[in-house]
C-alpha cells in the first residue's frame, strides 16, 4: 500500500482525499507573554486553523552559550543580524511549564496542538503531553538520533526539507521508517527568512511524493497566500506558516508570518484550490447540464416553403442548443425541406429530405 494513502492526526483526516491540513507556527511570536500566547491560539483557531505548532526547546538544548566564531548570526541581510545564537534562542523560547495550558486551549477550540522537538528531552516531555504527532524543523533534517527517537513513538511525523540534498532526504526518510514511522509527511521548504515566490521552487512537490512515496506539502516563509495555493495545484496535503497576532508588534518571527486574517485566508484559498483539483474528466458535469441548451445548434433564420433548398443565406448555427449540432452544416446544406418551416425553427432530421 503506498505511503501516500490519508492518515488520521488526532482525529483530522490529511491527505490528497481531503482539504489541506493548514498549520499555525506560533514559534517565539509570543513575546515571552504567556496572555500573548493564549491570544495567538484563540486567533488561530477563529481563523480556522486546524493545527497549532509550538517550538520545543531551551538555548541550553539548542547552541552553547560562547563567544566564538559560528555562534552568532553575521550575516547583513539576516532579520537577526549580529544576534548571538543563544540570546535569540533565549528570547524566541517556549517556557515547557506553557505547553501543557497551551495545548490544552487548542484543543479546546476544536485544533490540534504539537510540536517541533529539538532534541530527545524535548520528545520525552512532548510524550508526557500526549503530542498527537511531531515535527521536525528543516535545520535538524539530518540528525538521525532525534529523527530515531520521535518515530520510536509512533506518531505521525512532518518533516520540513529545507537545505537538505536528496541524498540526505533518503536517508532521513529511511531512518524514520526503520523506526517505526508509519505516517511521514515531507514539507518543502526553503529557509530563508522571508522567503521569495522565486526560490520556493514548488514544482519540486510532485517529484519529492514520488521519489519518497509519501505525502507531501509546504513549509511557506514568503508573504501572502500565492505560493501555498499553488503548491495545492501540486498535490500538497500540508501547509504550514508563521503567524502573529500583528506585524507591527514586533516579534523574532514577526517579519514573516501571516496575520489571523492573513491565515483565514489560506485557509479559504487553499481549500477552494483543493476543491478545483477535482478528477479528470472531459463534457458536461452535473452542473453544467443546463447549459447545455445554450450551445450553438443549427437553425433556419428565414422563412422557407415546402421544397426549398437549404443554403448558408437561410440556415446558420446559432444559440440555442436545440437543433441539430453545427458539425452537420455540410451534410444539409443543398438538401429540401420537407415542409413550410418559419424562421427561428431548430434544424431536425425530420424536416429534411434530399433534393429532387
Amino acid at each position: 500500500m503506498s505511503a501516500q494513502q490519508n492518515f488520521a492526526i488526532e482525529g483530522r483526516m490529511v491527505g490528497p482525499d481531503h482539504a489541506p491540513f493548514v498549520i499555525a507556527e506560533m514559534s517565539g511570536n509570543h513575546n515571552q507573554s504567556l496572555d500573548r500566547a493564549m491570544a495567538l491560539v484563540d486567533a488561530a483557531a477563529d481563523a480556522g486553523a486546524h493545527a497549532l505548532k509550538l517550538q520545543t526547546y531551551t538555548a541550553d538544548t539548542m547552541t552553547l552559550d560562547v563567544d566564538a566564531e559560528g555562534f552568532s548570526i553575521t550575516d547583513a541581510d539576516s532579520l537577526w543580524s549580529g544576534a548571538s545564537l543563544y540570546k535569540l534562542y533565549q528570547q524566541a523560547y517556549t517556557p515547557w511549564e506553557w505547553h501543557g495550558p497551551i495545548f490544552a486551549r487548542a484543543r479546546a477550540r476544536g485544533m490540534i496542538p504539537f510540536s517541533s522537538p529539538f532534541d530527545e528531552t524535548a520528545v520525552d516531555f512532548l510524550q508526557s503531553l500526549d503530542a498527537p504527532c511531531y515535527k521536525v524543523a528543516s535545520f535538524e533534517n539530518t540528525d538521525h538520533a532525534l529523527i530515531r527517537r520521535m518515530a520510536r513513538t509512533g506518531k505521525p511525523m512532518i518533516m520540513s526539507t529545507g537545505m537538505a540534498s536528496a541524498g540526505e532526504l533518503d536517508e532521513s526518510v529511511r531512518v524514520a521508517r526503520e523506526a517505526g514511522c508509519e505516517h511521514l509527511v515531507l514539507l518543502k521548504c526553503t529557509s530563508s527568512y522571508p522567503s521569495t515566490p522565486e526560490n520556493s521552487n514548488i514544482s519540486t512537490i510532485p517529484h519529492m511524493r514520488t521519489l519518497f512515496d509519501c505525502q507531501v506539502g509546504l513549509s511557506d516563509h514568503t508573504m501572502g497566500v500565492g505560493v501555498a495555493v499553488a503548491s495545492v495545484a501540486l498535490g500538497a496535503t500540508v501547509i504550514e506558516k508563521h503567524f502573529t497576532l500583528d506585524r507591527t508588534e514586533g516579534g523574532v518571527d514577526s517579519a514573516f508570518s501571516m496575520e489571523p486574517h492573513e491565515i483565514r485566508a489560506l485557509v479559504t484559498e487553499t481549500e477552494r484550490a483543493w476543491q478545483a483539483l477535482g478528477h479528470v474528466r472531459y463534457g458536461a458535469c452535473g452542473a453544467e447540464r443546463k447549459s447545455l441548451q445554450f450551445r450553438r445548434s443549427l437553425y433556419i433564420v428565414a422563412d422557407l416553403k415546402a421544397g426549398d433548398i437549404l443554403t448558408a443565406t437561410n440556415v446558420r448555427a446559432i444559440r440555442p442548443g436545440l437543433g441539430l449540432p453545427p458539425r452537420e452544416l455540410e451534410r444539409v446544406l443543398g438538401m429540401q425541406i420537407g415542409r413550410d418551416a418559419r424562421r427561428g425553427t431548430p434544424l431536425d432530421w425530420a424536416l429534411l429530405k434530399p433534393a429532387q
